[in-house]
C-alpha cells in the first residue's frame, strides 16, 4: 500500500513539471507565482513519494523474512 501510494506522488509530481513545460511552450507564463509554487511543490512531493515507496519495499522485506 505504501509503495502504490509513493508512486501515485511520484506520477503527481510528473504531471506538475509536465503541466508546467506545456504551458510554458504554448503561452508565455504571465504569473511567476505558478512557476514558483510548481518549483518548490515538485521536489516535496517526489521527496514524499520516495520516501513511501522506500518504506513500502522495506516494509515487503520484513514480511518476507517473517515466513
Amino acid at each position: 500500500m505504501k509503495t502504490e501510494f509513493g508512486k501515485w506522488l511520484m506520477d503527481i509530481a510528473k504531471y506538475m513539471v509536465t503541466a508546467l513545460l506545456l504551458s510554458t511552450i504554448f503561452e508565455d507564463m504571465k504569473e511567476p507565482l505558478i512557476l514558483y509554487v510548481v518549483l518548490i511543490l515538485t521536489p516535496i512531493i517526489l521527496g514524499y513519494g520516495l520516501y513511501w515507496v522506500n518504506e513500502g519495499k522495506k516494509e515487503e522485506k520484513s514480511k518476507n523474512k517473517k515466513r
